[in-house]
């Protein structure tokens, strides 16, 4: 039997001005250093940003993204008989919802424009469009999952 705990989720507040859970999710994982309202200015501006760019609703871009980012498969290491294999999994709906958003914080972060909301209006205008660092990052793990699917016997 394990002696970990499970893990307890954590239930987010939605978001005051979509009245979405994902947003308040977003705006919390790109805060940094405890400050939401700027991460909550940075994301509300980005999303009159995609507005006026796109002329699309700012929503239903970022629900765009988000499917677009989302890995349906990763590996996990799994050690059997003394050595270590890269295994491939289905990811679970929540999981690949915490790893998208993170993903696309992290991919926005990178990117070379000045202003903080519009890095992130660009990222999430191209994720959207299946292109940028965050779609990238999904390409890259169902690839490594691929490789790697000789070892899929290994789960259990």
């Amino acid at each position: 039997m394990s002696r970990k705990k499970r893990d307890h989720k954590r239930h987010v507040l939605a978001d005051p001005k979509f009245g979405d859970i994902t947003i308040s999710r977003f705006i919390n994982m790109m805060m940094q250093s405890g400050k939401k309202t700027i991460s909550e200015k940075a994301v509300y501006s980005a999303f009159e940003l995609i507005e006026q760019r796109s002329k699309d609703s700012p929503l239903e871009m970022f629900q765009k993204a988000l499917s677009n980012v989302r890995p349906l498969v990763e590996v996990r290491s799994r050690r059997v008989g003394g050595a270590n294999y890269q295994i491939p999994t289905e990811v679970p709906a929540d999981r690949g919802q915490s790893l998208a958003l993170r993903w696309i914080v992290a991919a926005a972060t990178d990117r070379s424009e000045r202003l903080l909301h519009e890095r992130v209006a660009g990222e999430l205008m191209d994720a959207a469009q299946n292109r940028g660092g965050a779609v990238k990052k999904r390409e890259d793990s169902h690839k490594m999952a691929e490789a790697n699917k000789a070892f899929a016997h290994f789960k259990w």
